[in-house]
């Protein structure tokens, strides 16, 4: 090693980054030094509400400003005797926060797909722009996903609100303008703004934003590496961070923690276990379809399939809770059932469905039961479930154009082993899994070692550690349920249309 590449090792070795980012149902951040070991990290719990059926939301304030400071002032100690370098920021997303000239947000956050408020707009929409062109142009179908429709739901039921709107907030747009005083939005969050993005031109569709959302000023664009801003007097006053620091801009959790664990390159899939399951796939080129998201990749020259379900962890969580059984011993006792869970199927559509069949109507069905089956029983064939309908976002990809030459597990949901097991299983593919599966906070505080150039070989931070390989012992009985799984949604979905509806028309007169 040379003297110069020796001193400036030293030097990287004394700088430390600060990732945090603003879950579904708890936020999360870690102190990293420059070649990517954590050096603290810290958690903190929070709700979504639900004020009406199909709605989801955030209160910007109390969740994600209140959960930073929270987060920032517990690291920060951790920092002491090390050069802070840079922030980077991620949250849940599409989202839509409006917000006035100053940036206050003037009602709770609309939350992703998860919030299906829109679905008239979403039909006007689509009637209007056209499918096909919408496809071409945007990359998805327009769905609850996207966040178009809400901002024309705003305007249609909430016309004060949208009159004074003068910011389109997410919610890492909105730590950065916190931060910063910018008003700027990363690319991939910019294309599931559908249809207001123009994918192919990696822009704002000046045309549709004016049919869709008259009158809103847009953000800037830059990539989720780009340093947009630094710290101001006011933020650094309030957080403890230090005036001057440079903050990326940031991006929707899913592609941080995709970058978290290298998945970066053509043929990378990342699988997220989590509340939801989520999908990304890295491609070189645009390759719309209706049953998937299309969108800008975390980095220049790249764009991403994605696919996401609406329930997978919620579904265990809730049959836990059910039961009065703890995961650990939940996940022994289905161990040591064969798969296939003694004749149960499983249909996780418990919130609906987003990808492959955009279905906010589906719901759960469990069919095969018996007077003999237990909750370790009812709890593998939820997973089993779950993981059926990896596979079936795994084949839609795949018909999309997507390779999938490489599966990265991620989330809380890798602990365990029975679950990636069963996916791998079910799916016929490898899993990788890698050191830290921290999540997106990790990723953050990669985005911005990139962004300023402290990160020490940054595709070297989170090497791969554990390797799941499929037990073709298996396979034959997986792929008769899976077929059967695929035929249940179609005979039941009638059914399960009328009763959503009577659940709908129970929440509104109750």
């Amino acid at each position: 090693m040379s003297a110069e590449a020796g001193a400036d090792r030293l030097q990287h070795s004394q700088v430390v980054l600060l990732g945090i980012d603003i879950g579904t149902s708890s936020s999360k951040g870690v102190l990293v030094d420059a070649s990517g070991t954590i050096l603290a990290r810290a958690s903190r719990p929070h709700q979504t509400s639900h004020p009406h059926p199909g709605w989801v939301e955030h209160d910007a304030e109390a969740v994600w400003w209140a959960d930073f400071l929270e987060l920032t002032r517990e690291l920060l100690p951790a920092a002491e005797g090390y050069e802070l370098a840079g922030l980077g920021v991620s949250g849940i997303g599409p989202v839509l926060l409006p917000a006035d000239g100053s940036g206050k947000p003037l009602r709770p956050a609309i939350l992703y797909g998860v919030d299906t408020r829109a679905t008239e707009e979403i039909d006007e929409l689509t009637a209007e722009l056209g499918a096909d062109e919408i496809l071409r142009r945007g990359g998805s179908a327009l769905s609850s996903q996207a966040v178009g429709p809400k901002i024309r739901w705003l305007a249609k039921h909430e016309p004060e609100v949208y009159r004074r709107t003068e910011m389109l907030l997410m919610c890492s747009s909105y730590l950065v303008h916190r931060l910063t005083g910018e008003y700027v939005l990363d690319h991939h969050s910019a294309s599931q703004c559908d249809p207001i993005y123009d994918l192919p031109a990696r822009d704002w569709s000046a045309e549709w934003a004016a049919r869709v959302a008259p009158g809103l000023p847009l953000p800037e664009l830059a990539w989720p590496t780009e340093v947009v801003g630094r710290v101001g007097a006011e933020a650094a006053a309030e957080t403890g961070l230090p005036e001057g620091l440079p903050v990326t801009a940031g991006t929707v959790d899913a592609w941080a923690e995709a970058t978290s664990v290298g998945v970066r390159s053509p043929g990378d899939v990342m699988l997220m276990y989590g509340t939801t399951m989520f999908f990304v796939e890295v491609l070189d080129e645009v390759t719309p379809h209706p049953a998937l998201w299309g969108t800008c990749g975390a980095f220049p020259d790249t764009y991403t399939l994605a696919a996401g379900m609406a329930t997978s962890g919620a579904v265990t969580d809730w049959l836990r809770g059910l039961v009065d059984g703890d995961f650990a011993q939940l996940v022994s006792e289905a161990s040591a059932v064969p798969a296939g869970s003694r004749g149960l199927l499983l249909l996780p559509y418990f919130a609906g469905e987003r990808t492959p069949i955009f279905d906010p109507s589906a719901r759960g069905v469990l069919a095969g039961l018996t007077l003999e089956h237990g909750r370790a029983e009812l709890y593998r064939a939820a997973l089993e479930g779950i993981s059926f309908g990896v596979r079936h976002n795994l084949e839609a990809m795949g018909r999309a154009g997507g390779s999938a030459r490489r599966l990265v597990a991620v989330g809380g949901g890798t602990q365990g082993g029975l679950w990636t097991q069963i996916v791998s299983d079910i799916t016929g593919q490898q899993q990788q899994i890698p050191a830290e599966t921290v999540g997106a906070a990790y990723g953050n505080a990669l985005l911005a070692g990139i962004g300023t150039n402290t990160a020490i070989t940054p595709d070297a931070w989170n090497p791969i550690t554990t390797t799941i390989h499929p037990d073709q012992a298996n396979a034959d009985r997986y792929d008769a349920y899976y077929r059967h799984y695929r035929d249940l949604y179609e005979s039941t979905s009638r059914i399960a249309h009328f009763l959503a509806e009577e659940q709908h028309a129970a929440d509104r007169t109750s």
